[in-house]
């Protein structure tokens, strides 16, 4: 999906304009894929402009660099306050965050440590990454002939832009033939992950989604519907899900920043269920509207923007 230049990009503890957010072409990231980044949301609730779940987001950008043994020279409350002026310069009252890491031009080589890093946040319009009636009448989706990348080959708890090499196979497979998104397997053939989203089933009553062991990203909207499902007295289990399940289920689903929280109607066109969006997804998600768009925020998720006199 195309992006509409915003007037301004934060780099480096300044604010900088759209167009001049560069990097040099011999960056180290260009060439190894040594990039760190987040998704956020922010939305226009009913209470007004807010940020959803911004801290957590930038705990885990932290997180990843320290995986590869490197670290932001700008703390969590920093990057959150540059987040939320980052959208009231660009007088945004919804909008996507990408928070990023990369490491610049220095040395070439694999060895990239001495490359100096920059720290940008840009923030842009973003519908629906699943289409515009994902939420309401589902998606389609494939097992895709592509593994999920193995937990000691590459380090799936870091959200690292090399990562994304695998997640691209996944989702240009998937759509070339037909379908909305591609489900990898990880290394024994469990369910992993999307190319991008987590993956729930509900399967009598119960609601069950892969472990970390399988090499996913532990999603932020992960964790928020899981929450929100104990809020709803749902049973939930993490338990490793065999390819034949997702055939089996009584309904599925993705989470994600840029999905949110997407129903699943076929697996390999074998309907889920019925084939129909059923009834602990529907309830799932109103509970996040009520969030997201009701403002009404119980676990302290929001960041609201205060607008300025």
């Amino acid at each position: 999906m195309p992006i509409t230049p915003t007037k301004t990009i934060w780099k480096n503890g300044t604010f900088v304009p759209f167009e001049k957010a560069t990097t040099h072409v011999l960056s180290h990231a260009i060439h190894y894929g040594t990039s760190w980044f987040e998704g956020i949301r922010c939305y226009d609730t009913e209470k007004g402009t807010a940020i959803f779940r911004l801290l957590e987001h930038m705990r885990r950008l932290h997180h990843s660099l320290k995986v590869y043994r490197s670290q932001l020279p700008f703390s969590v409350d920093e990057l959150s306050e540059a987040a939320v002026d980052l959208v009231k310069r660009n007088k945004l009252s919804r909008c996507y965050l990408r928070p990023f890491a990369l490491r610049g031009f220095g040395d070439m080589g694999v060895y990239g440590l001495r490359c100096p890093l920059d720290v940008y946040i840009a923030a842009w319009e973003w519908g629906p990454y699943l289409g515009d009636d994902a939420a309401s009448n589902g998606v389609d989706v494939c097992i895709s002939s592509w593994d999920r990348i193995t937990p000691n080959s590459m380090p799936s708890l870091a959200k690292a832009g090399g990562n994304y090499m695998n997640s691209q196979l996944v989702k240009m497979e998937a759509v070339e033939n037909g379908y909305a998104e591609g489900i990898c397997l990880d290394a024994y053939g469990n369910i992993a992950e999307g190319s991008g989203e987590n993956v729930f089933v509900v399967v009598d009553n119960e609601l069950i989604t892969p472990p970390a062991a399988t090499s996913l990203l532990p999603g932020i909207t992960r964790d928020t519907v899981i929450t929100l499902a104990q809020e709803l007295g749902v049973t939930i289990r993490e338990q490793n899900i065999p390819r034949a399940m997702l055939y089996l289920a009584d309904e599925m689903f993705l989470t994600g920043t840029a999905c949110e929280i997407a129903p699943v109607t076929s697996v390999d066109r074998i309907a889920v269920g019925r084939g129909k969006v059923g009834p602990m997804t529907r309830a799932l998600q109103q509970a996040f509207l009520n969030i997201t768009v009701g403002g009404e925020d119980p676990y302290g998720w929001l960041t609201f923007i205060k607008k300025s006199r």
